[in-house]
Order: C-alpha cells, then sequence, then structure tokens
C-alpha cells in the first residue's frame, strides 16, 4: 500500500509532463504548418515559393504581408475557436454530436449575413457585424427560451430551443433568398453561406482576434472546470462548482468567439464536431488535456485545409466544402473504428 501510494504522485507527473510535451508538440506543428503555408501559392510557381525568392521578391513580399499572413491567422482562429467550442458543448451536454451550430449560432449568424446583403449594403464590416449580432441574438433567444420552458431538465430544454431557432433562422434566410436579387445578391449569400477567407484583410484579423483571444483564454483556464460541469447539476454543485453560472460563462465565451468567426469566414462545418473527437482520441475525456489538445488541433486542420482550398483548383475552392469532406470522410472513419466517445 505504501508503494503504491508513493508512486501515485510520480504517475501524475509523469502524465502531467507527457500532456505538456504532446501539446508542445501540436504547437510546434501548428508553427511549421503556418510557415510553410505562408510559402504555398500559386505565385510566382503554382504551388510553392522559394525563401530565397521571398526575400529578394518585393511582389512576394507584399503577398505574403497582405494577403497570405492575415488569411493564415483567420484560418487558425477559425480552427481553433470552432474545436473549443465543439468541444465545450460536447462536454457540457454529454453528447457527441454536437457542434458549435448547435445553440442557433451557425443560422443566426447565416440570417445576419444575408440581412445584411439585401437591406444594408454588401460591404465586409457591415456584413461581418450583422452576421456576428444575429449570431448573439440566436445564442441569447435559446437562452432565453430554454429558461421559459416549463418541462425536462435544463440541457434538454436547451437542445430543444437550439433546434427551434435554428429552424426559424433557416426559414428566414430562405425568405431573404427568395427576395434577393438573384444577378447580385443571392450569389453573395449563397458564396457567404458556403464558407471562405478569400476576403480576409487585417481589418478583419483586428476585428477577430480580441474576441477568439478572450474567448479560448476563458476556456483554457477553465477546462479544468468542465469534467464537473458535465455531470448532472445536482452532483457538480456537491462538489464545489455553480453548475448554472460557470456553465453560461463558459458557453459564453466560446459561443461569442465562435460568432466572431462565424461573422469572417462563413459557415464552416464540421470542424467543430470533427476536431474533438481527435483530440479525446489523443488525450483521453480529461478536459485538462483535451481541450489545449483540441485547439490546436483545430488549428493545423483549418489551415490546412484553407490550404487546400485556394491551390487545388484554379478557382478558390469554398473553405465550407472542404471541411464538410474531409470532416466527413474523417468523422466516417472514426465511427467505423469505434473512436466516438465523451465524458459521462
Amino acid at each position: 500500500m505504501a508503494q503504491g501510494r508513493s508512486a501515485a504522485p510520480g504517475g501524475a507527473a509523469g502524465g502531467v509532463s507527457s500532456r505538456k510535451s504532446r501539446d508542445l508538440v501540436l504547437l510546434l506543428i501548428l508553427l511549421v504548418v503556418m510557415g510553410a503555408s505562408l510559402l504555398i501559392g500559386r505565385y510566382p510557381a503554382p504551388y510553392w515559393m522559394t525563401p530565397a525568392r521571398l526575400a529578394r521578391d518585393p511582389l512576394a513580399q507584399r503577398l505574403v504581408l497582405t494577403l497570405r499572413l492575415p488569411r493564415l491567422i483567420s484560418a487558425c482562429l477559425l480552427g481553433m475557436v470552432l474545436s473549443a467550442c465543439g468541444t465545450v458543448l460536447q462536454m457540457i451536454f454529454r453528447n457527441p454530436l454536437v457542434e458549435p451550430g448547435f445553440l442557433g449560432v451557425s443560422q443566426g449568424a447565416a440570417f445576419g449575413a444575408a440581412l445584411a446583403i439585401i437591406f444594408l449594403g454588401r460591404g465586409a464590416l457591415i456584413v461581418e457585424g450583422s452576421a456576428a449580432l444575429f449570431a448573439c441574438l440566436g445564442l441569447i433567444i435559446t437562452y432565453s427560451l430554454a429558461k421559459r420552458t416549463r418541462f425536462g431538465g435544463w440541457i434538454l430544454r436547451l437542445v430543444m430551443s437550439g433546434i427551434v431557432v435554428s429552424a426559424l433562422f433557416s426559414a428566414g434566410v430562405g425568405v431573404l433568398k427568395y427576395m434577393a436579387d438573384p444577378l447580385t445578391q443571392l450569389q453573395d449569400i449563397v458564396f457567404w453561406m458556403m464558407g471562405g477567407l478569400w476576403s480576409v484583410q487585417w481589418e478583419d484579423v483586428g476585428y477577430l482576434l480580441p474576441v477568439a483571444v478572450i474567448g479560448l483564454t476563458i476556456v483554457y483556464l477553465m477546462r479544468w472546470r468542465l469534467n464537473l460541469l458535465s455531470l448532472d447539476d445536482d452532483t457538480s454543485f456537491s462538489l464545489g462548482a455553480a453548475p448554472g453560472r460557470e456553465r453560461a460563462l463558459i458557453l459564453a465565451a466560446a459561443v461569442g468567439a465562435t460568432a466572431a468567426a462565424v461573422s469572417v469566414a462563413g459557415i464552416v462545418g464540421w470542424v467543430g464536431l470533427l476536431i474533438p473527437h481527435i483530440a479525446r482520441r489523443i488525450s483521453g475525456a480529461d478536459a485538462q488535456a483535451s481541450v489545449p489538445t483540441s485547439i490546436l488541433l483545430g488549428g493545423v486542420f483549418a489551415v490546412l485545409c484553407d490550404d487546400l482550398a485556394r491551390t487545388l483548383m484554379t478557382g478558390e475552392i469554398p473553405l465550407g466544402i472542404l471541411t464538410s469532406l474531409l470532416g466527413g470522410l474523417l468523422f466516417l472513419w472514426l465511427m467505423v473504428a469505434g473512436e466516438l466517445r465523451v465524458q459521462r
């Protein structure tokens, strides 16, 4: 017994050390992928630019600094935010099929973007601001509706409210598509809903970065509480958590950052559904390990998908199409391998 007790601290220290080493490796992979992505593109030759060419070519330098770098930062933040939000939602709702659009956020953003394109002009900042506003409004309506519902537990009420709000916003998007000019406005709405980063500039990064950093920081600092918040209210309260207040805080942080990311990139699916499952397969179900793993993996996945989107074909492929294709294939593999799991 004494030997078992003395070995436990060493085992815990070894687990922490292993977790830190794994996160460090993932961070290095992310940095390498982003560095290589700066050199990937169709100028000056298909698919690749040498560092020497970048050093002596002023046009290549302007291309990297004004187009590729803000786009890469946005792609990385997009993947990180969607993955973190997916991890939070799947653990809190104890459902491995939940993703960031679950609470009416994605459909609310789509409605806001379509509304701005038709009635407020087609400026990028106007569309992004309207999308972010209605994405947050979708969350507020979902939460308020769940609070007013009188039957079922809190999670069931929130799930049902999210379904209703998403359906209402989807119907609204359909009405706006019907009203849109088919030669201009309808095309803008369709392309926005496909998702993509082709129009991202430094102004978009300045809008997205602070919101994403604040949301990710809150999720990261509260990751050890997710294990408690994934339990039922009575159990988590008995273990020292304030389930209602803490769930509201971490949900607001994750969904608020997601709203900002979706307003810039459009609807990009499957990242928040797939990456948390891969992270749990690598790190286990403990949120202290799976949250940072999910954040880093999400950044890598989104950057690689964006690289493929802008290099596979002469014309750019919408990012949402690629993430759905690759995400669906990888999720199918996880299903066949029997690796879908979530902490219970």
